[in-house]
Order: C-alpha cells, then sequence, then structure tokens
C-alpha cells in the first residue's frame, strides 16, 4: 500500500491514535481485516532496558472499533528481538503494544471503552454490542463486568464526597428458587442531586432486602465514609432504619414523602372496601357510590373538578355508614397538603398535628385511620426530618425505573453478580471514568 494511501486509511481508522499504521487491508466474510504495524520501533528489554537485535516477527490479532458497520480485525505485525545482555533472564521479547492493549487481552483499549460507553451511555444490550463488534455475548459480558470492576469498586475515589444516601428495596427477579434472593437492597449516592450537580448515582446493590443487608454494607465501609453521611432517605422499612441507626448514628434518617402518602392511600382503601362491604353485602360494582369515586378519594382535592367534588360530596353524604370513609379522606389530604406547604416550617407544624391527631383516642369505626396512626407516630421523628432537610427517595425511584427497564433490554436476568455489574453500569454514572480508560 503507498504511503499517501496509508495516511489516508491511518485518518479514516484512526489507527495512528493506537501508534499504529496500516500497511494492507482485506475482507473475509463479515469481517474487516486490517494489516497494520507500529509506527515506531521499541527494541528496550522490559527487564533490562537494553536495546535488542531483531529476530523476527509475529502476528497479533485484536478486535477494534467497527469500520462502517461492519466487525473489524487489527493484525498488527509485532518486532521480536533478543536481548543483547547475556545476564539478563529475558532471552527472547516482543516490542510492548501498552498503548494499544493491555497485556494478554484480545481486544484495543478504545475498542473497551466503547464497549462500556454504548452499554452506559446508549442502553444498548450485550448482545447488540457483540453482534457489531463480531464477538461472542460471553466474551463482551466478561469484558464489561470486570471493567466495570475496575472503574468502579476499584476506584479509589469511588465514595469519596457522598454525604446524602438513598435506600429502597427492588425486586431483581420474578422467579423462584435458583438460590437467590428474590429482592435487593439498592444504594443511591443522593449527594449530586442536592448539590445541583448532576443526576443521582448508583453506589451497588446487596442480595437481599433486611437490616442485615444494609448493616453489613455500611460496616464494611470505612470510618471516613460513615462519619461524612449525614442523611439516609428510606421508604418505611423498619430494618433500614435500624441497620441506619446502629451503623450511622451521626446520621439522620428520612423517610419518604410518597410512601407515607402511599401507606395512608392504601388504609383509605382499606376503608373504603370495608364499609362498600358492610352497606352493600358485595364488592364494589358499577353504580355502586363508593366505588364510583374510588379514584377521586385519592386526588388532591386542588386536582379535581367542581363536577368531581360534587359527586364526592354526594356519594359520601349519601350515608351516614360512609362517615368513615369521609373522615379517612380528611387525614389523607391533610398529609399530602402538610407536604405541598411552600413554607417547610409550617408544613411540619401541620403534619405534627396530623399525626397527633390520629395518634390515639379515635372512635369506633375507624380501625384503618388508627392504624395509620400508630404507624406514623413510631415512625414521626423520619417523617419530620423530611421537613428540615428536604430530601426524598424520588431519585432513587427513579433508578429503580431504569433498573426494570434493563432487566427488559436483557429479558431478565439469572444471575445476581451479572445483575448488579449490568446495573451499574446502566445507573452507575460511569460516563466521566470510561472516557478516561
Amino acid at each position: 500500500m503507498s504511503e499517501p494511501t496509508c495516511l489516508v486509511a491511518d485518518t479514516i481508522c484512526r489507527t495512528v491514535e493506537l501508534g499504529l499504521t496500516i500497511t494492507g487491508a482485506a475482507i473475509a466474510d463479515q469481517l474487516t481485516l486490517i494489516e497494520c504495524r507500529p509506527v515506531e520501533s521499541d527494541p528496550r528489554c522490559p527487564t533490562c532496558l537494553q536495546p535488542g537485535r531483531l529476530r523476527d516477527h509475529v502476528d497479533r490479532v485484536l478486535t477494534d472499533l467497527p469500520v462502517v458497520g461492519h466487525p473489524t480485525r487489527l493484525r498488527v505485525r509485532v518486532p521480536r528481538f533478543t536481548c543483547a545482555d547475556d545476564a539478563c533472564e529475558t532471552q527472547i521479547f516482543r516490542q510492548s503494544l501498552d498503548r494499544v492493549t493491555a497485556p494478554k487481552a484480545s481486544t484495543t483499549r478504545r475498542c473497551s471503552r466503547w464497549i462500556l460507553q454504548r452499554l452506559a451511555i446508549d442502553k444498548m444490550s450485550v448482545s447488540a454490542v457483540a453482534r457489531a463488534l463480531g464477538l461472542g455475548w460471553n466474551t463482551v459480558n466478561t469484558l464489561a463486568g470486570s471493567l466495570a470492576r475496575e472503574v468502579v469498586f476499584d476506584h479509589p475515589g469511588h465514595l469519596d464526597g457522598i454525604r446524602y444516601l438513598g435506600v429502597d428495596e427492588h425486586k431483581w427477579k420474578h422467579r423462584r428458587g435458583q438460590g437467590d434472593p428474590d429482592f435487593v437492597t439498592v444504594i443511591v449516592d443522593l449527594t449530586p442531586v442536592i448539590d445541583g450537580t448532576g443526576p443521582a448515582r448508583l453506589l451497588d446493590m446487596v442480595a437481599g432486602r433486611s437490616k442485615a443487608a444494609l448493616a453489613d454494607w455500611l460496616g464494611k465501609r470505612d470510618s471516613n465514609f460513615r462519619s461524612r453521611v449525614q442523611v439516609v432517605a428510606m421508604d418505611g422499612f423498619a430494618g433500614y432504619r435500624t441497620a441506619t441507626q446502629e451503623a450511622l448514628p451521626a446520621a439522620r434518617a428520612v423517610m419518604d414523602p410518597f410512601h407515607v402518602v402511599h401507606l395512608a392511600a392504601e388504609k383509605l382503601t382499606l376503608c373504603r372496601q370495608r364499609i362498600q362491604q358492610t352497606t352493600r353485602g358485595h364488592r364494589g360494582r358499577v353504580g355502586d357510590p363508593l366505588y364510583g369515586i374510588r379514584r377521586m378519594l385519592l386526588t388532591r382535592t386542588e386536582l379535581l373538578t367542581d363536577k368531581q367534588k360534587d359527586k364526592l360530596a354526594a356519594a359520601l353524604d349519601r350515608d351516614d355508614a360512609h362517615l368513615p370513609v369521609e373522615v379517612t379522606a380528611w387525614c389523607y389530604q391533610d398529609l399530602i397538603a402538610a407536604y405541598a406547604e411552600s413554607n417547610k416550617r409550617a408544613g411540619k407544624l401541620a403534619m405534627f398535628k396530623c399525626l397527633k391527631r390520629i395518634r390515639t383516642g379515635l372512635p369506633a369505626g375507624l380501625e384503618e385511620l388508627a392504624q395509620l396512626g400508630r404507624s406514623l407516630w413510631r415512625r414521626r421523628a423520619e417523617i419530620l426530618a423530611y421537613f428540615d432537610v428536604g430530601i426524598s427517595n424520588g431519585p432513587v425511584e427513579a433508578i429503580n425505573g431504569r433498573l426494570e427497564h434493563l432487566r427488559g433490554i436483557a429479558l431478565g436476568f439469572r444471575n445476581l453478580d451479572h445483575y448488579i455489574l449490568r446495573s451499574l453500569i446502566h445507573s452507575g454514572q460511569l460516563q466521566d471514568r470510561i472516557n478516561v480508560l
């Protein structure tokens, strides 16, 4: 291949970045085979650093970036040298290709970076990446997993600067058996969201949803990390609260507003179903007054139209037996109004009054509301803490949603370790770290 032609080919394929120059090319089935050699010769012995004598050349085949949509292989003609120092332990050695690839690797460094970019940024599946490179699924998955460990767990600053954590459960498997637990504990860094520097970052996932799962993870972190954490946002699971209190005594636990309102909505629904069964003797049907307002009861009052408000009032006033539903609905709306208060001090006071009002002493017939009052009063410290710190588990729920999307792309996972690594690639905010590989 002539020198001008080689220069054009080097520019198009960007082999100059690798310190290689193209000497020839061919097409083999679906593969584009590019023959190349190092631009500069480096005969230094890796042991004694003395220049050696050229002995021969060997070919090393490496997977590189696809060219115009076709898988590419680089056939690098690597010089071999004989060490001139008779006292040196190394007799024959190859010229180093550290700029091109890692030792004993079958892909170029930029190809490895490309794999993680496609998985983490473009959200491609492993099978799509493997097809683009002409490699096997297991090869790409293993390579992506090892690189993810390198840029996440082996990164020295992986846990630096974290002050706010989010914890939630996630169901990763919907099949029984196979040895692994169906749920994992998701641990998320909320610091970028609070500081306004970026989105939340998935830190890790731990098998199981229990106090022990979170406590073990926190216990394995160093004391500097534990002392920096100021706030931990969580749902209503008591195990997470207990683990936080024991492992992070200086951190403040916050119960997420969504879970508080969701718990109240569940109690309101149970109350409506109980009164429906009592007054009608059957489950809700079309034409039943309480069944007809089931969605309106769970909608914030300010979002209802005048027609819906009239229908809601008519259904609740139709029978005195509906009074428990009306009272429970009032408390449900009071909880929402407290969270919606623009003045956090006023919202905190309104929330405390609401919790105290339903704590004890409720008349008969309000069993669901009484259960709600006892549950929320036990967690009042975490509920009221939201108004002081303003941190919720919303970003954690968003990551949960993205993980569900990941499982859909992959059509499910059977290996928990693979799922955790793929989740970190998918939602671990690895873009900046990938670019420095």
